[in-house]
C-alpha cells in the first residue's frame, strides 16, 4: 500500500499483543469485547494527541497557582458506525466520559459490498465538534466513506476515523476519498478475499461483539 500523510498504523507492542489474542477464533464474546474496548482506548490515548480543544486554566496546587490546560467540555462526539462500533464506544469513553454520541447505521449489501444507510442521529452541534468516527474493520471503505459523507453533509469540519484492523484496499479509498481526515488503523492486514473480508482478519467483529452466531 502506498504511503498517505492521512493514515497512521499503529505499531505499538500491547496492541499487537491484544490483536494477536482478538483473532483468535477460541476468544470468548466477553473476553473479545473487553479486548476491543481496550485496544480502543489505547488508540484513542494515541489519535487524540493533537486536535483535541483545549481551555486554558488557573490551577491552585498546595504551594502556588499554575496556568494548566484541560479538554473543552462537550468538545468531542463519538460516531459508531453500527453496529460493531458500539463494541468500541466505552473505550473512548474511558479517556472522554462526558463525550457525547451519535450514531450512524449502516448495512453492507452483500452482492455489490457497498453500505446503504438505515440510521443516522447525530447530537445537536456536532458542526462545531471533534468527531471520532469509529469501527472495528475497515475492509472495503464503503461504510467509512459513506458515513464521513453523512457527517461531512451535516457540516462537521474536524473529523477522525478509527478502526482496529484495516485492509490495503478500504485504507487506501478512504484516503484518497477523503485526504482531509486523518485515519487510525491498529493493525494493517493483507488483503481482502472476494467476499470484501480481511484476511487473516478476524472473522465478522459484529458476531463476535454481540454473539449473533
Amino acid at each position: 500500500m502506498k504511503t498517505y500523510d492521512n493514515v497512521t498504523i499503529f505499531n505499538h507492542p500491547l496492541i499487537n499483543h491484544k490483536v494477536a489474542i482478538l483473532r483468535n477464533e477460541k476468544t470468548s464474546m466477553k473476553e473479545f469485547r473487553e479486548l476491543v474496548e481496550e485496544i480502543t482506548t489505547l488508540m484513542t490515548f494515541e489519535s487524540l494527541r493533537e486536535g483535541v480543544p483545549t481551555v486554558e486554566c488557573q490551577v491552585k496546587t498546595p504551594l502556588e497557582t499554575c496556568t494548566q490546560y484541560m479538554v473543552k467540555d462537550n468538545s468531542i462526539v463519538i460516531v459508531p458506525i453500527l453496529r460493531a462500533g458500539l463494541g468500541m464506544v466505552n473505550g473512548v469513553h474511558v479517556l472522554f466520559p462526558s463525550a457525547r454520541v451519535g450514531h450512524i447505521g449502516l448495512c453492507r449489501n452483500e452482492e455489490t459490498l457497498e453500505p446503504m444507510e438505515y440510521y443516522c442521529n447525530l447530537p445537536d452541534g456536532i458542526e462545531d465538534k471533534l468527531v471520532l468516527a469509529i469501527d472495528p474493520m475497515l475492509a472495503t471503505g464503503g461504510s467509512a466513506c459513506d458515513a464521513i459523507t453523512q457527517l461531512k453533509k451535516r457540516g462537521c469540519k474536524n473529523i477522525k476515523f478509527m478502526a482496529v484492523i484495516g485492509a490495503p484496499e478500504g485504507v487506501s479509498r478512504v484516503a484518497e476519498s477523503h485526504p482531509d481526515v486523518h485515519i487510525y488503523v491498529s493493525t494493517l492486514d493483507r488483503q481482502l478475499n472476494e467476499n470484501g473480508y480481511i484476511l487473516p482478519g478476524l472473522g465478522d467483529a459484529g458476531d463476535r461483539l454481540f454473539g449473533t452466531k
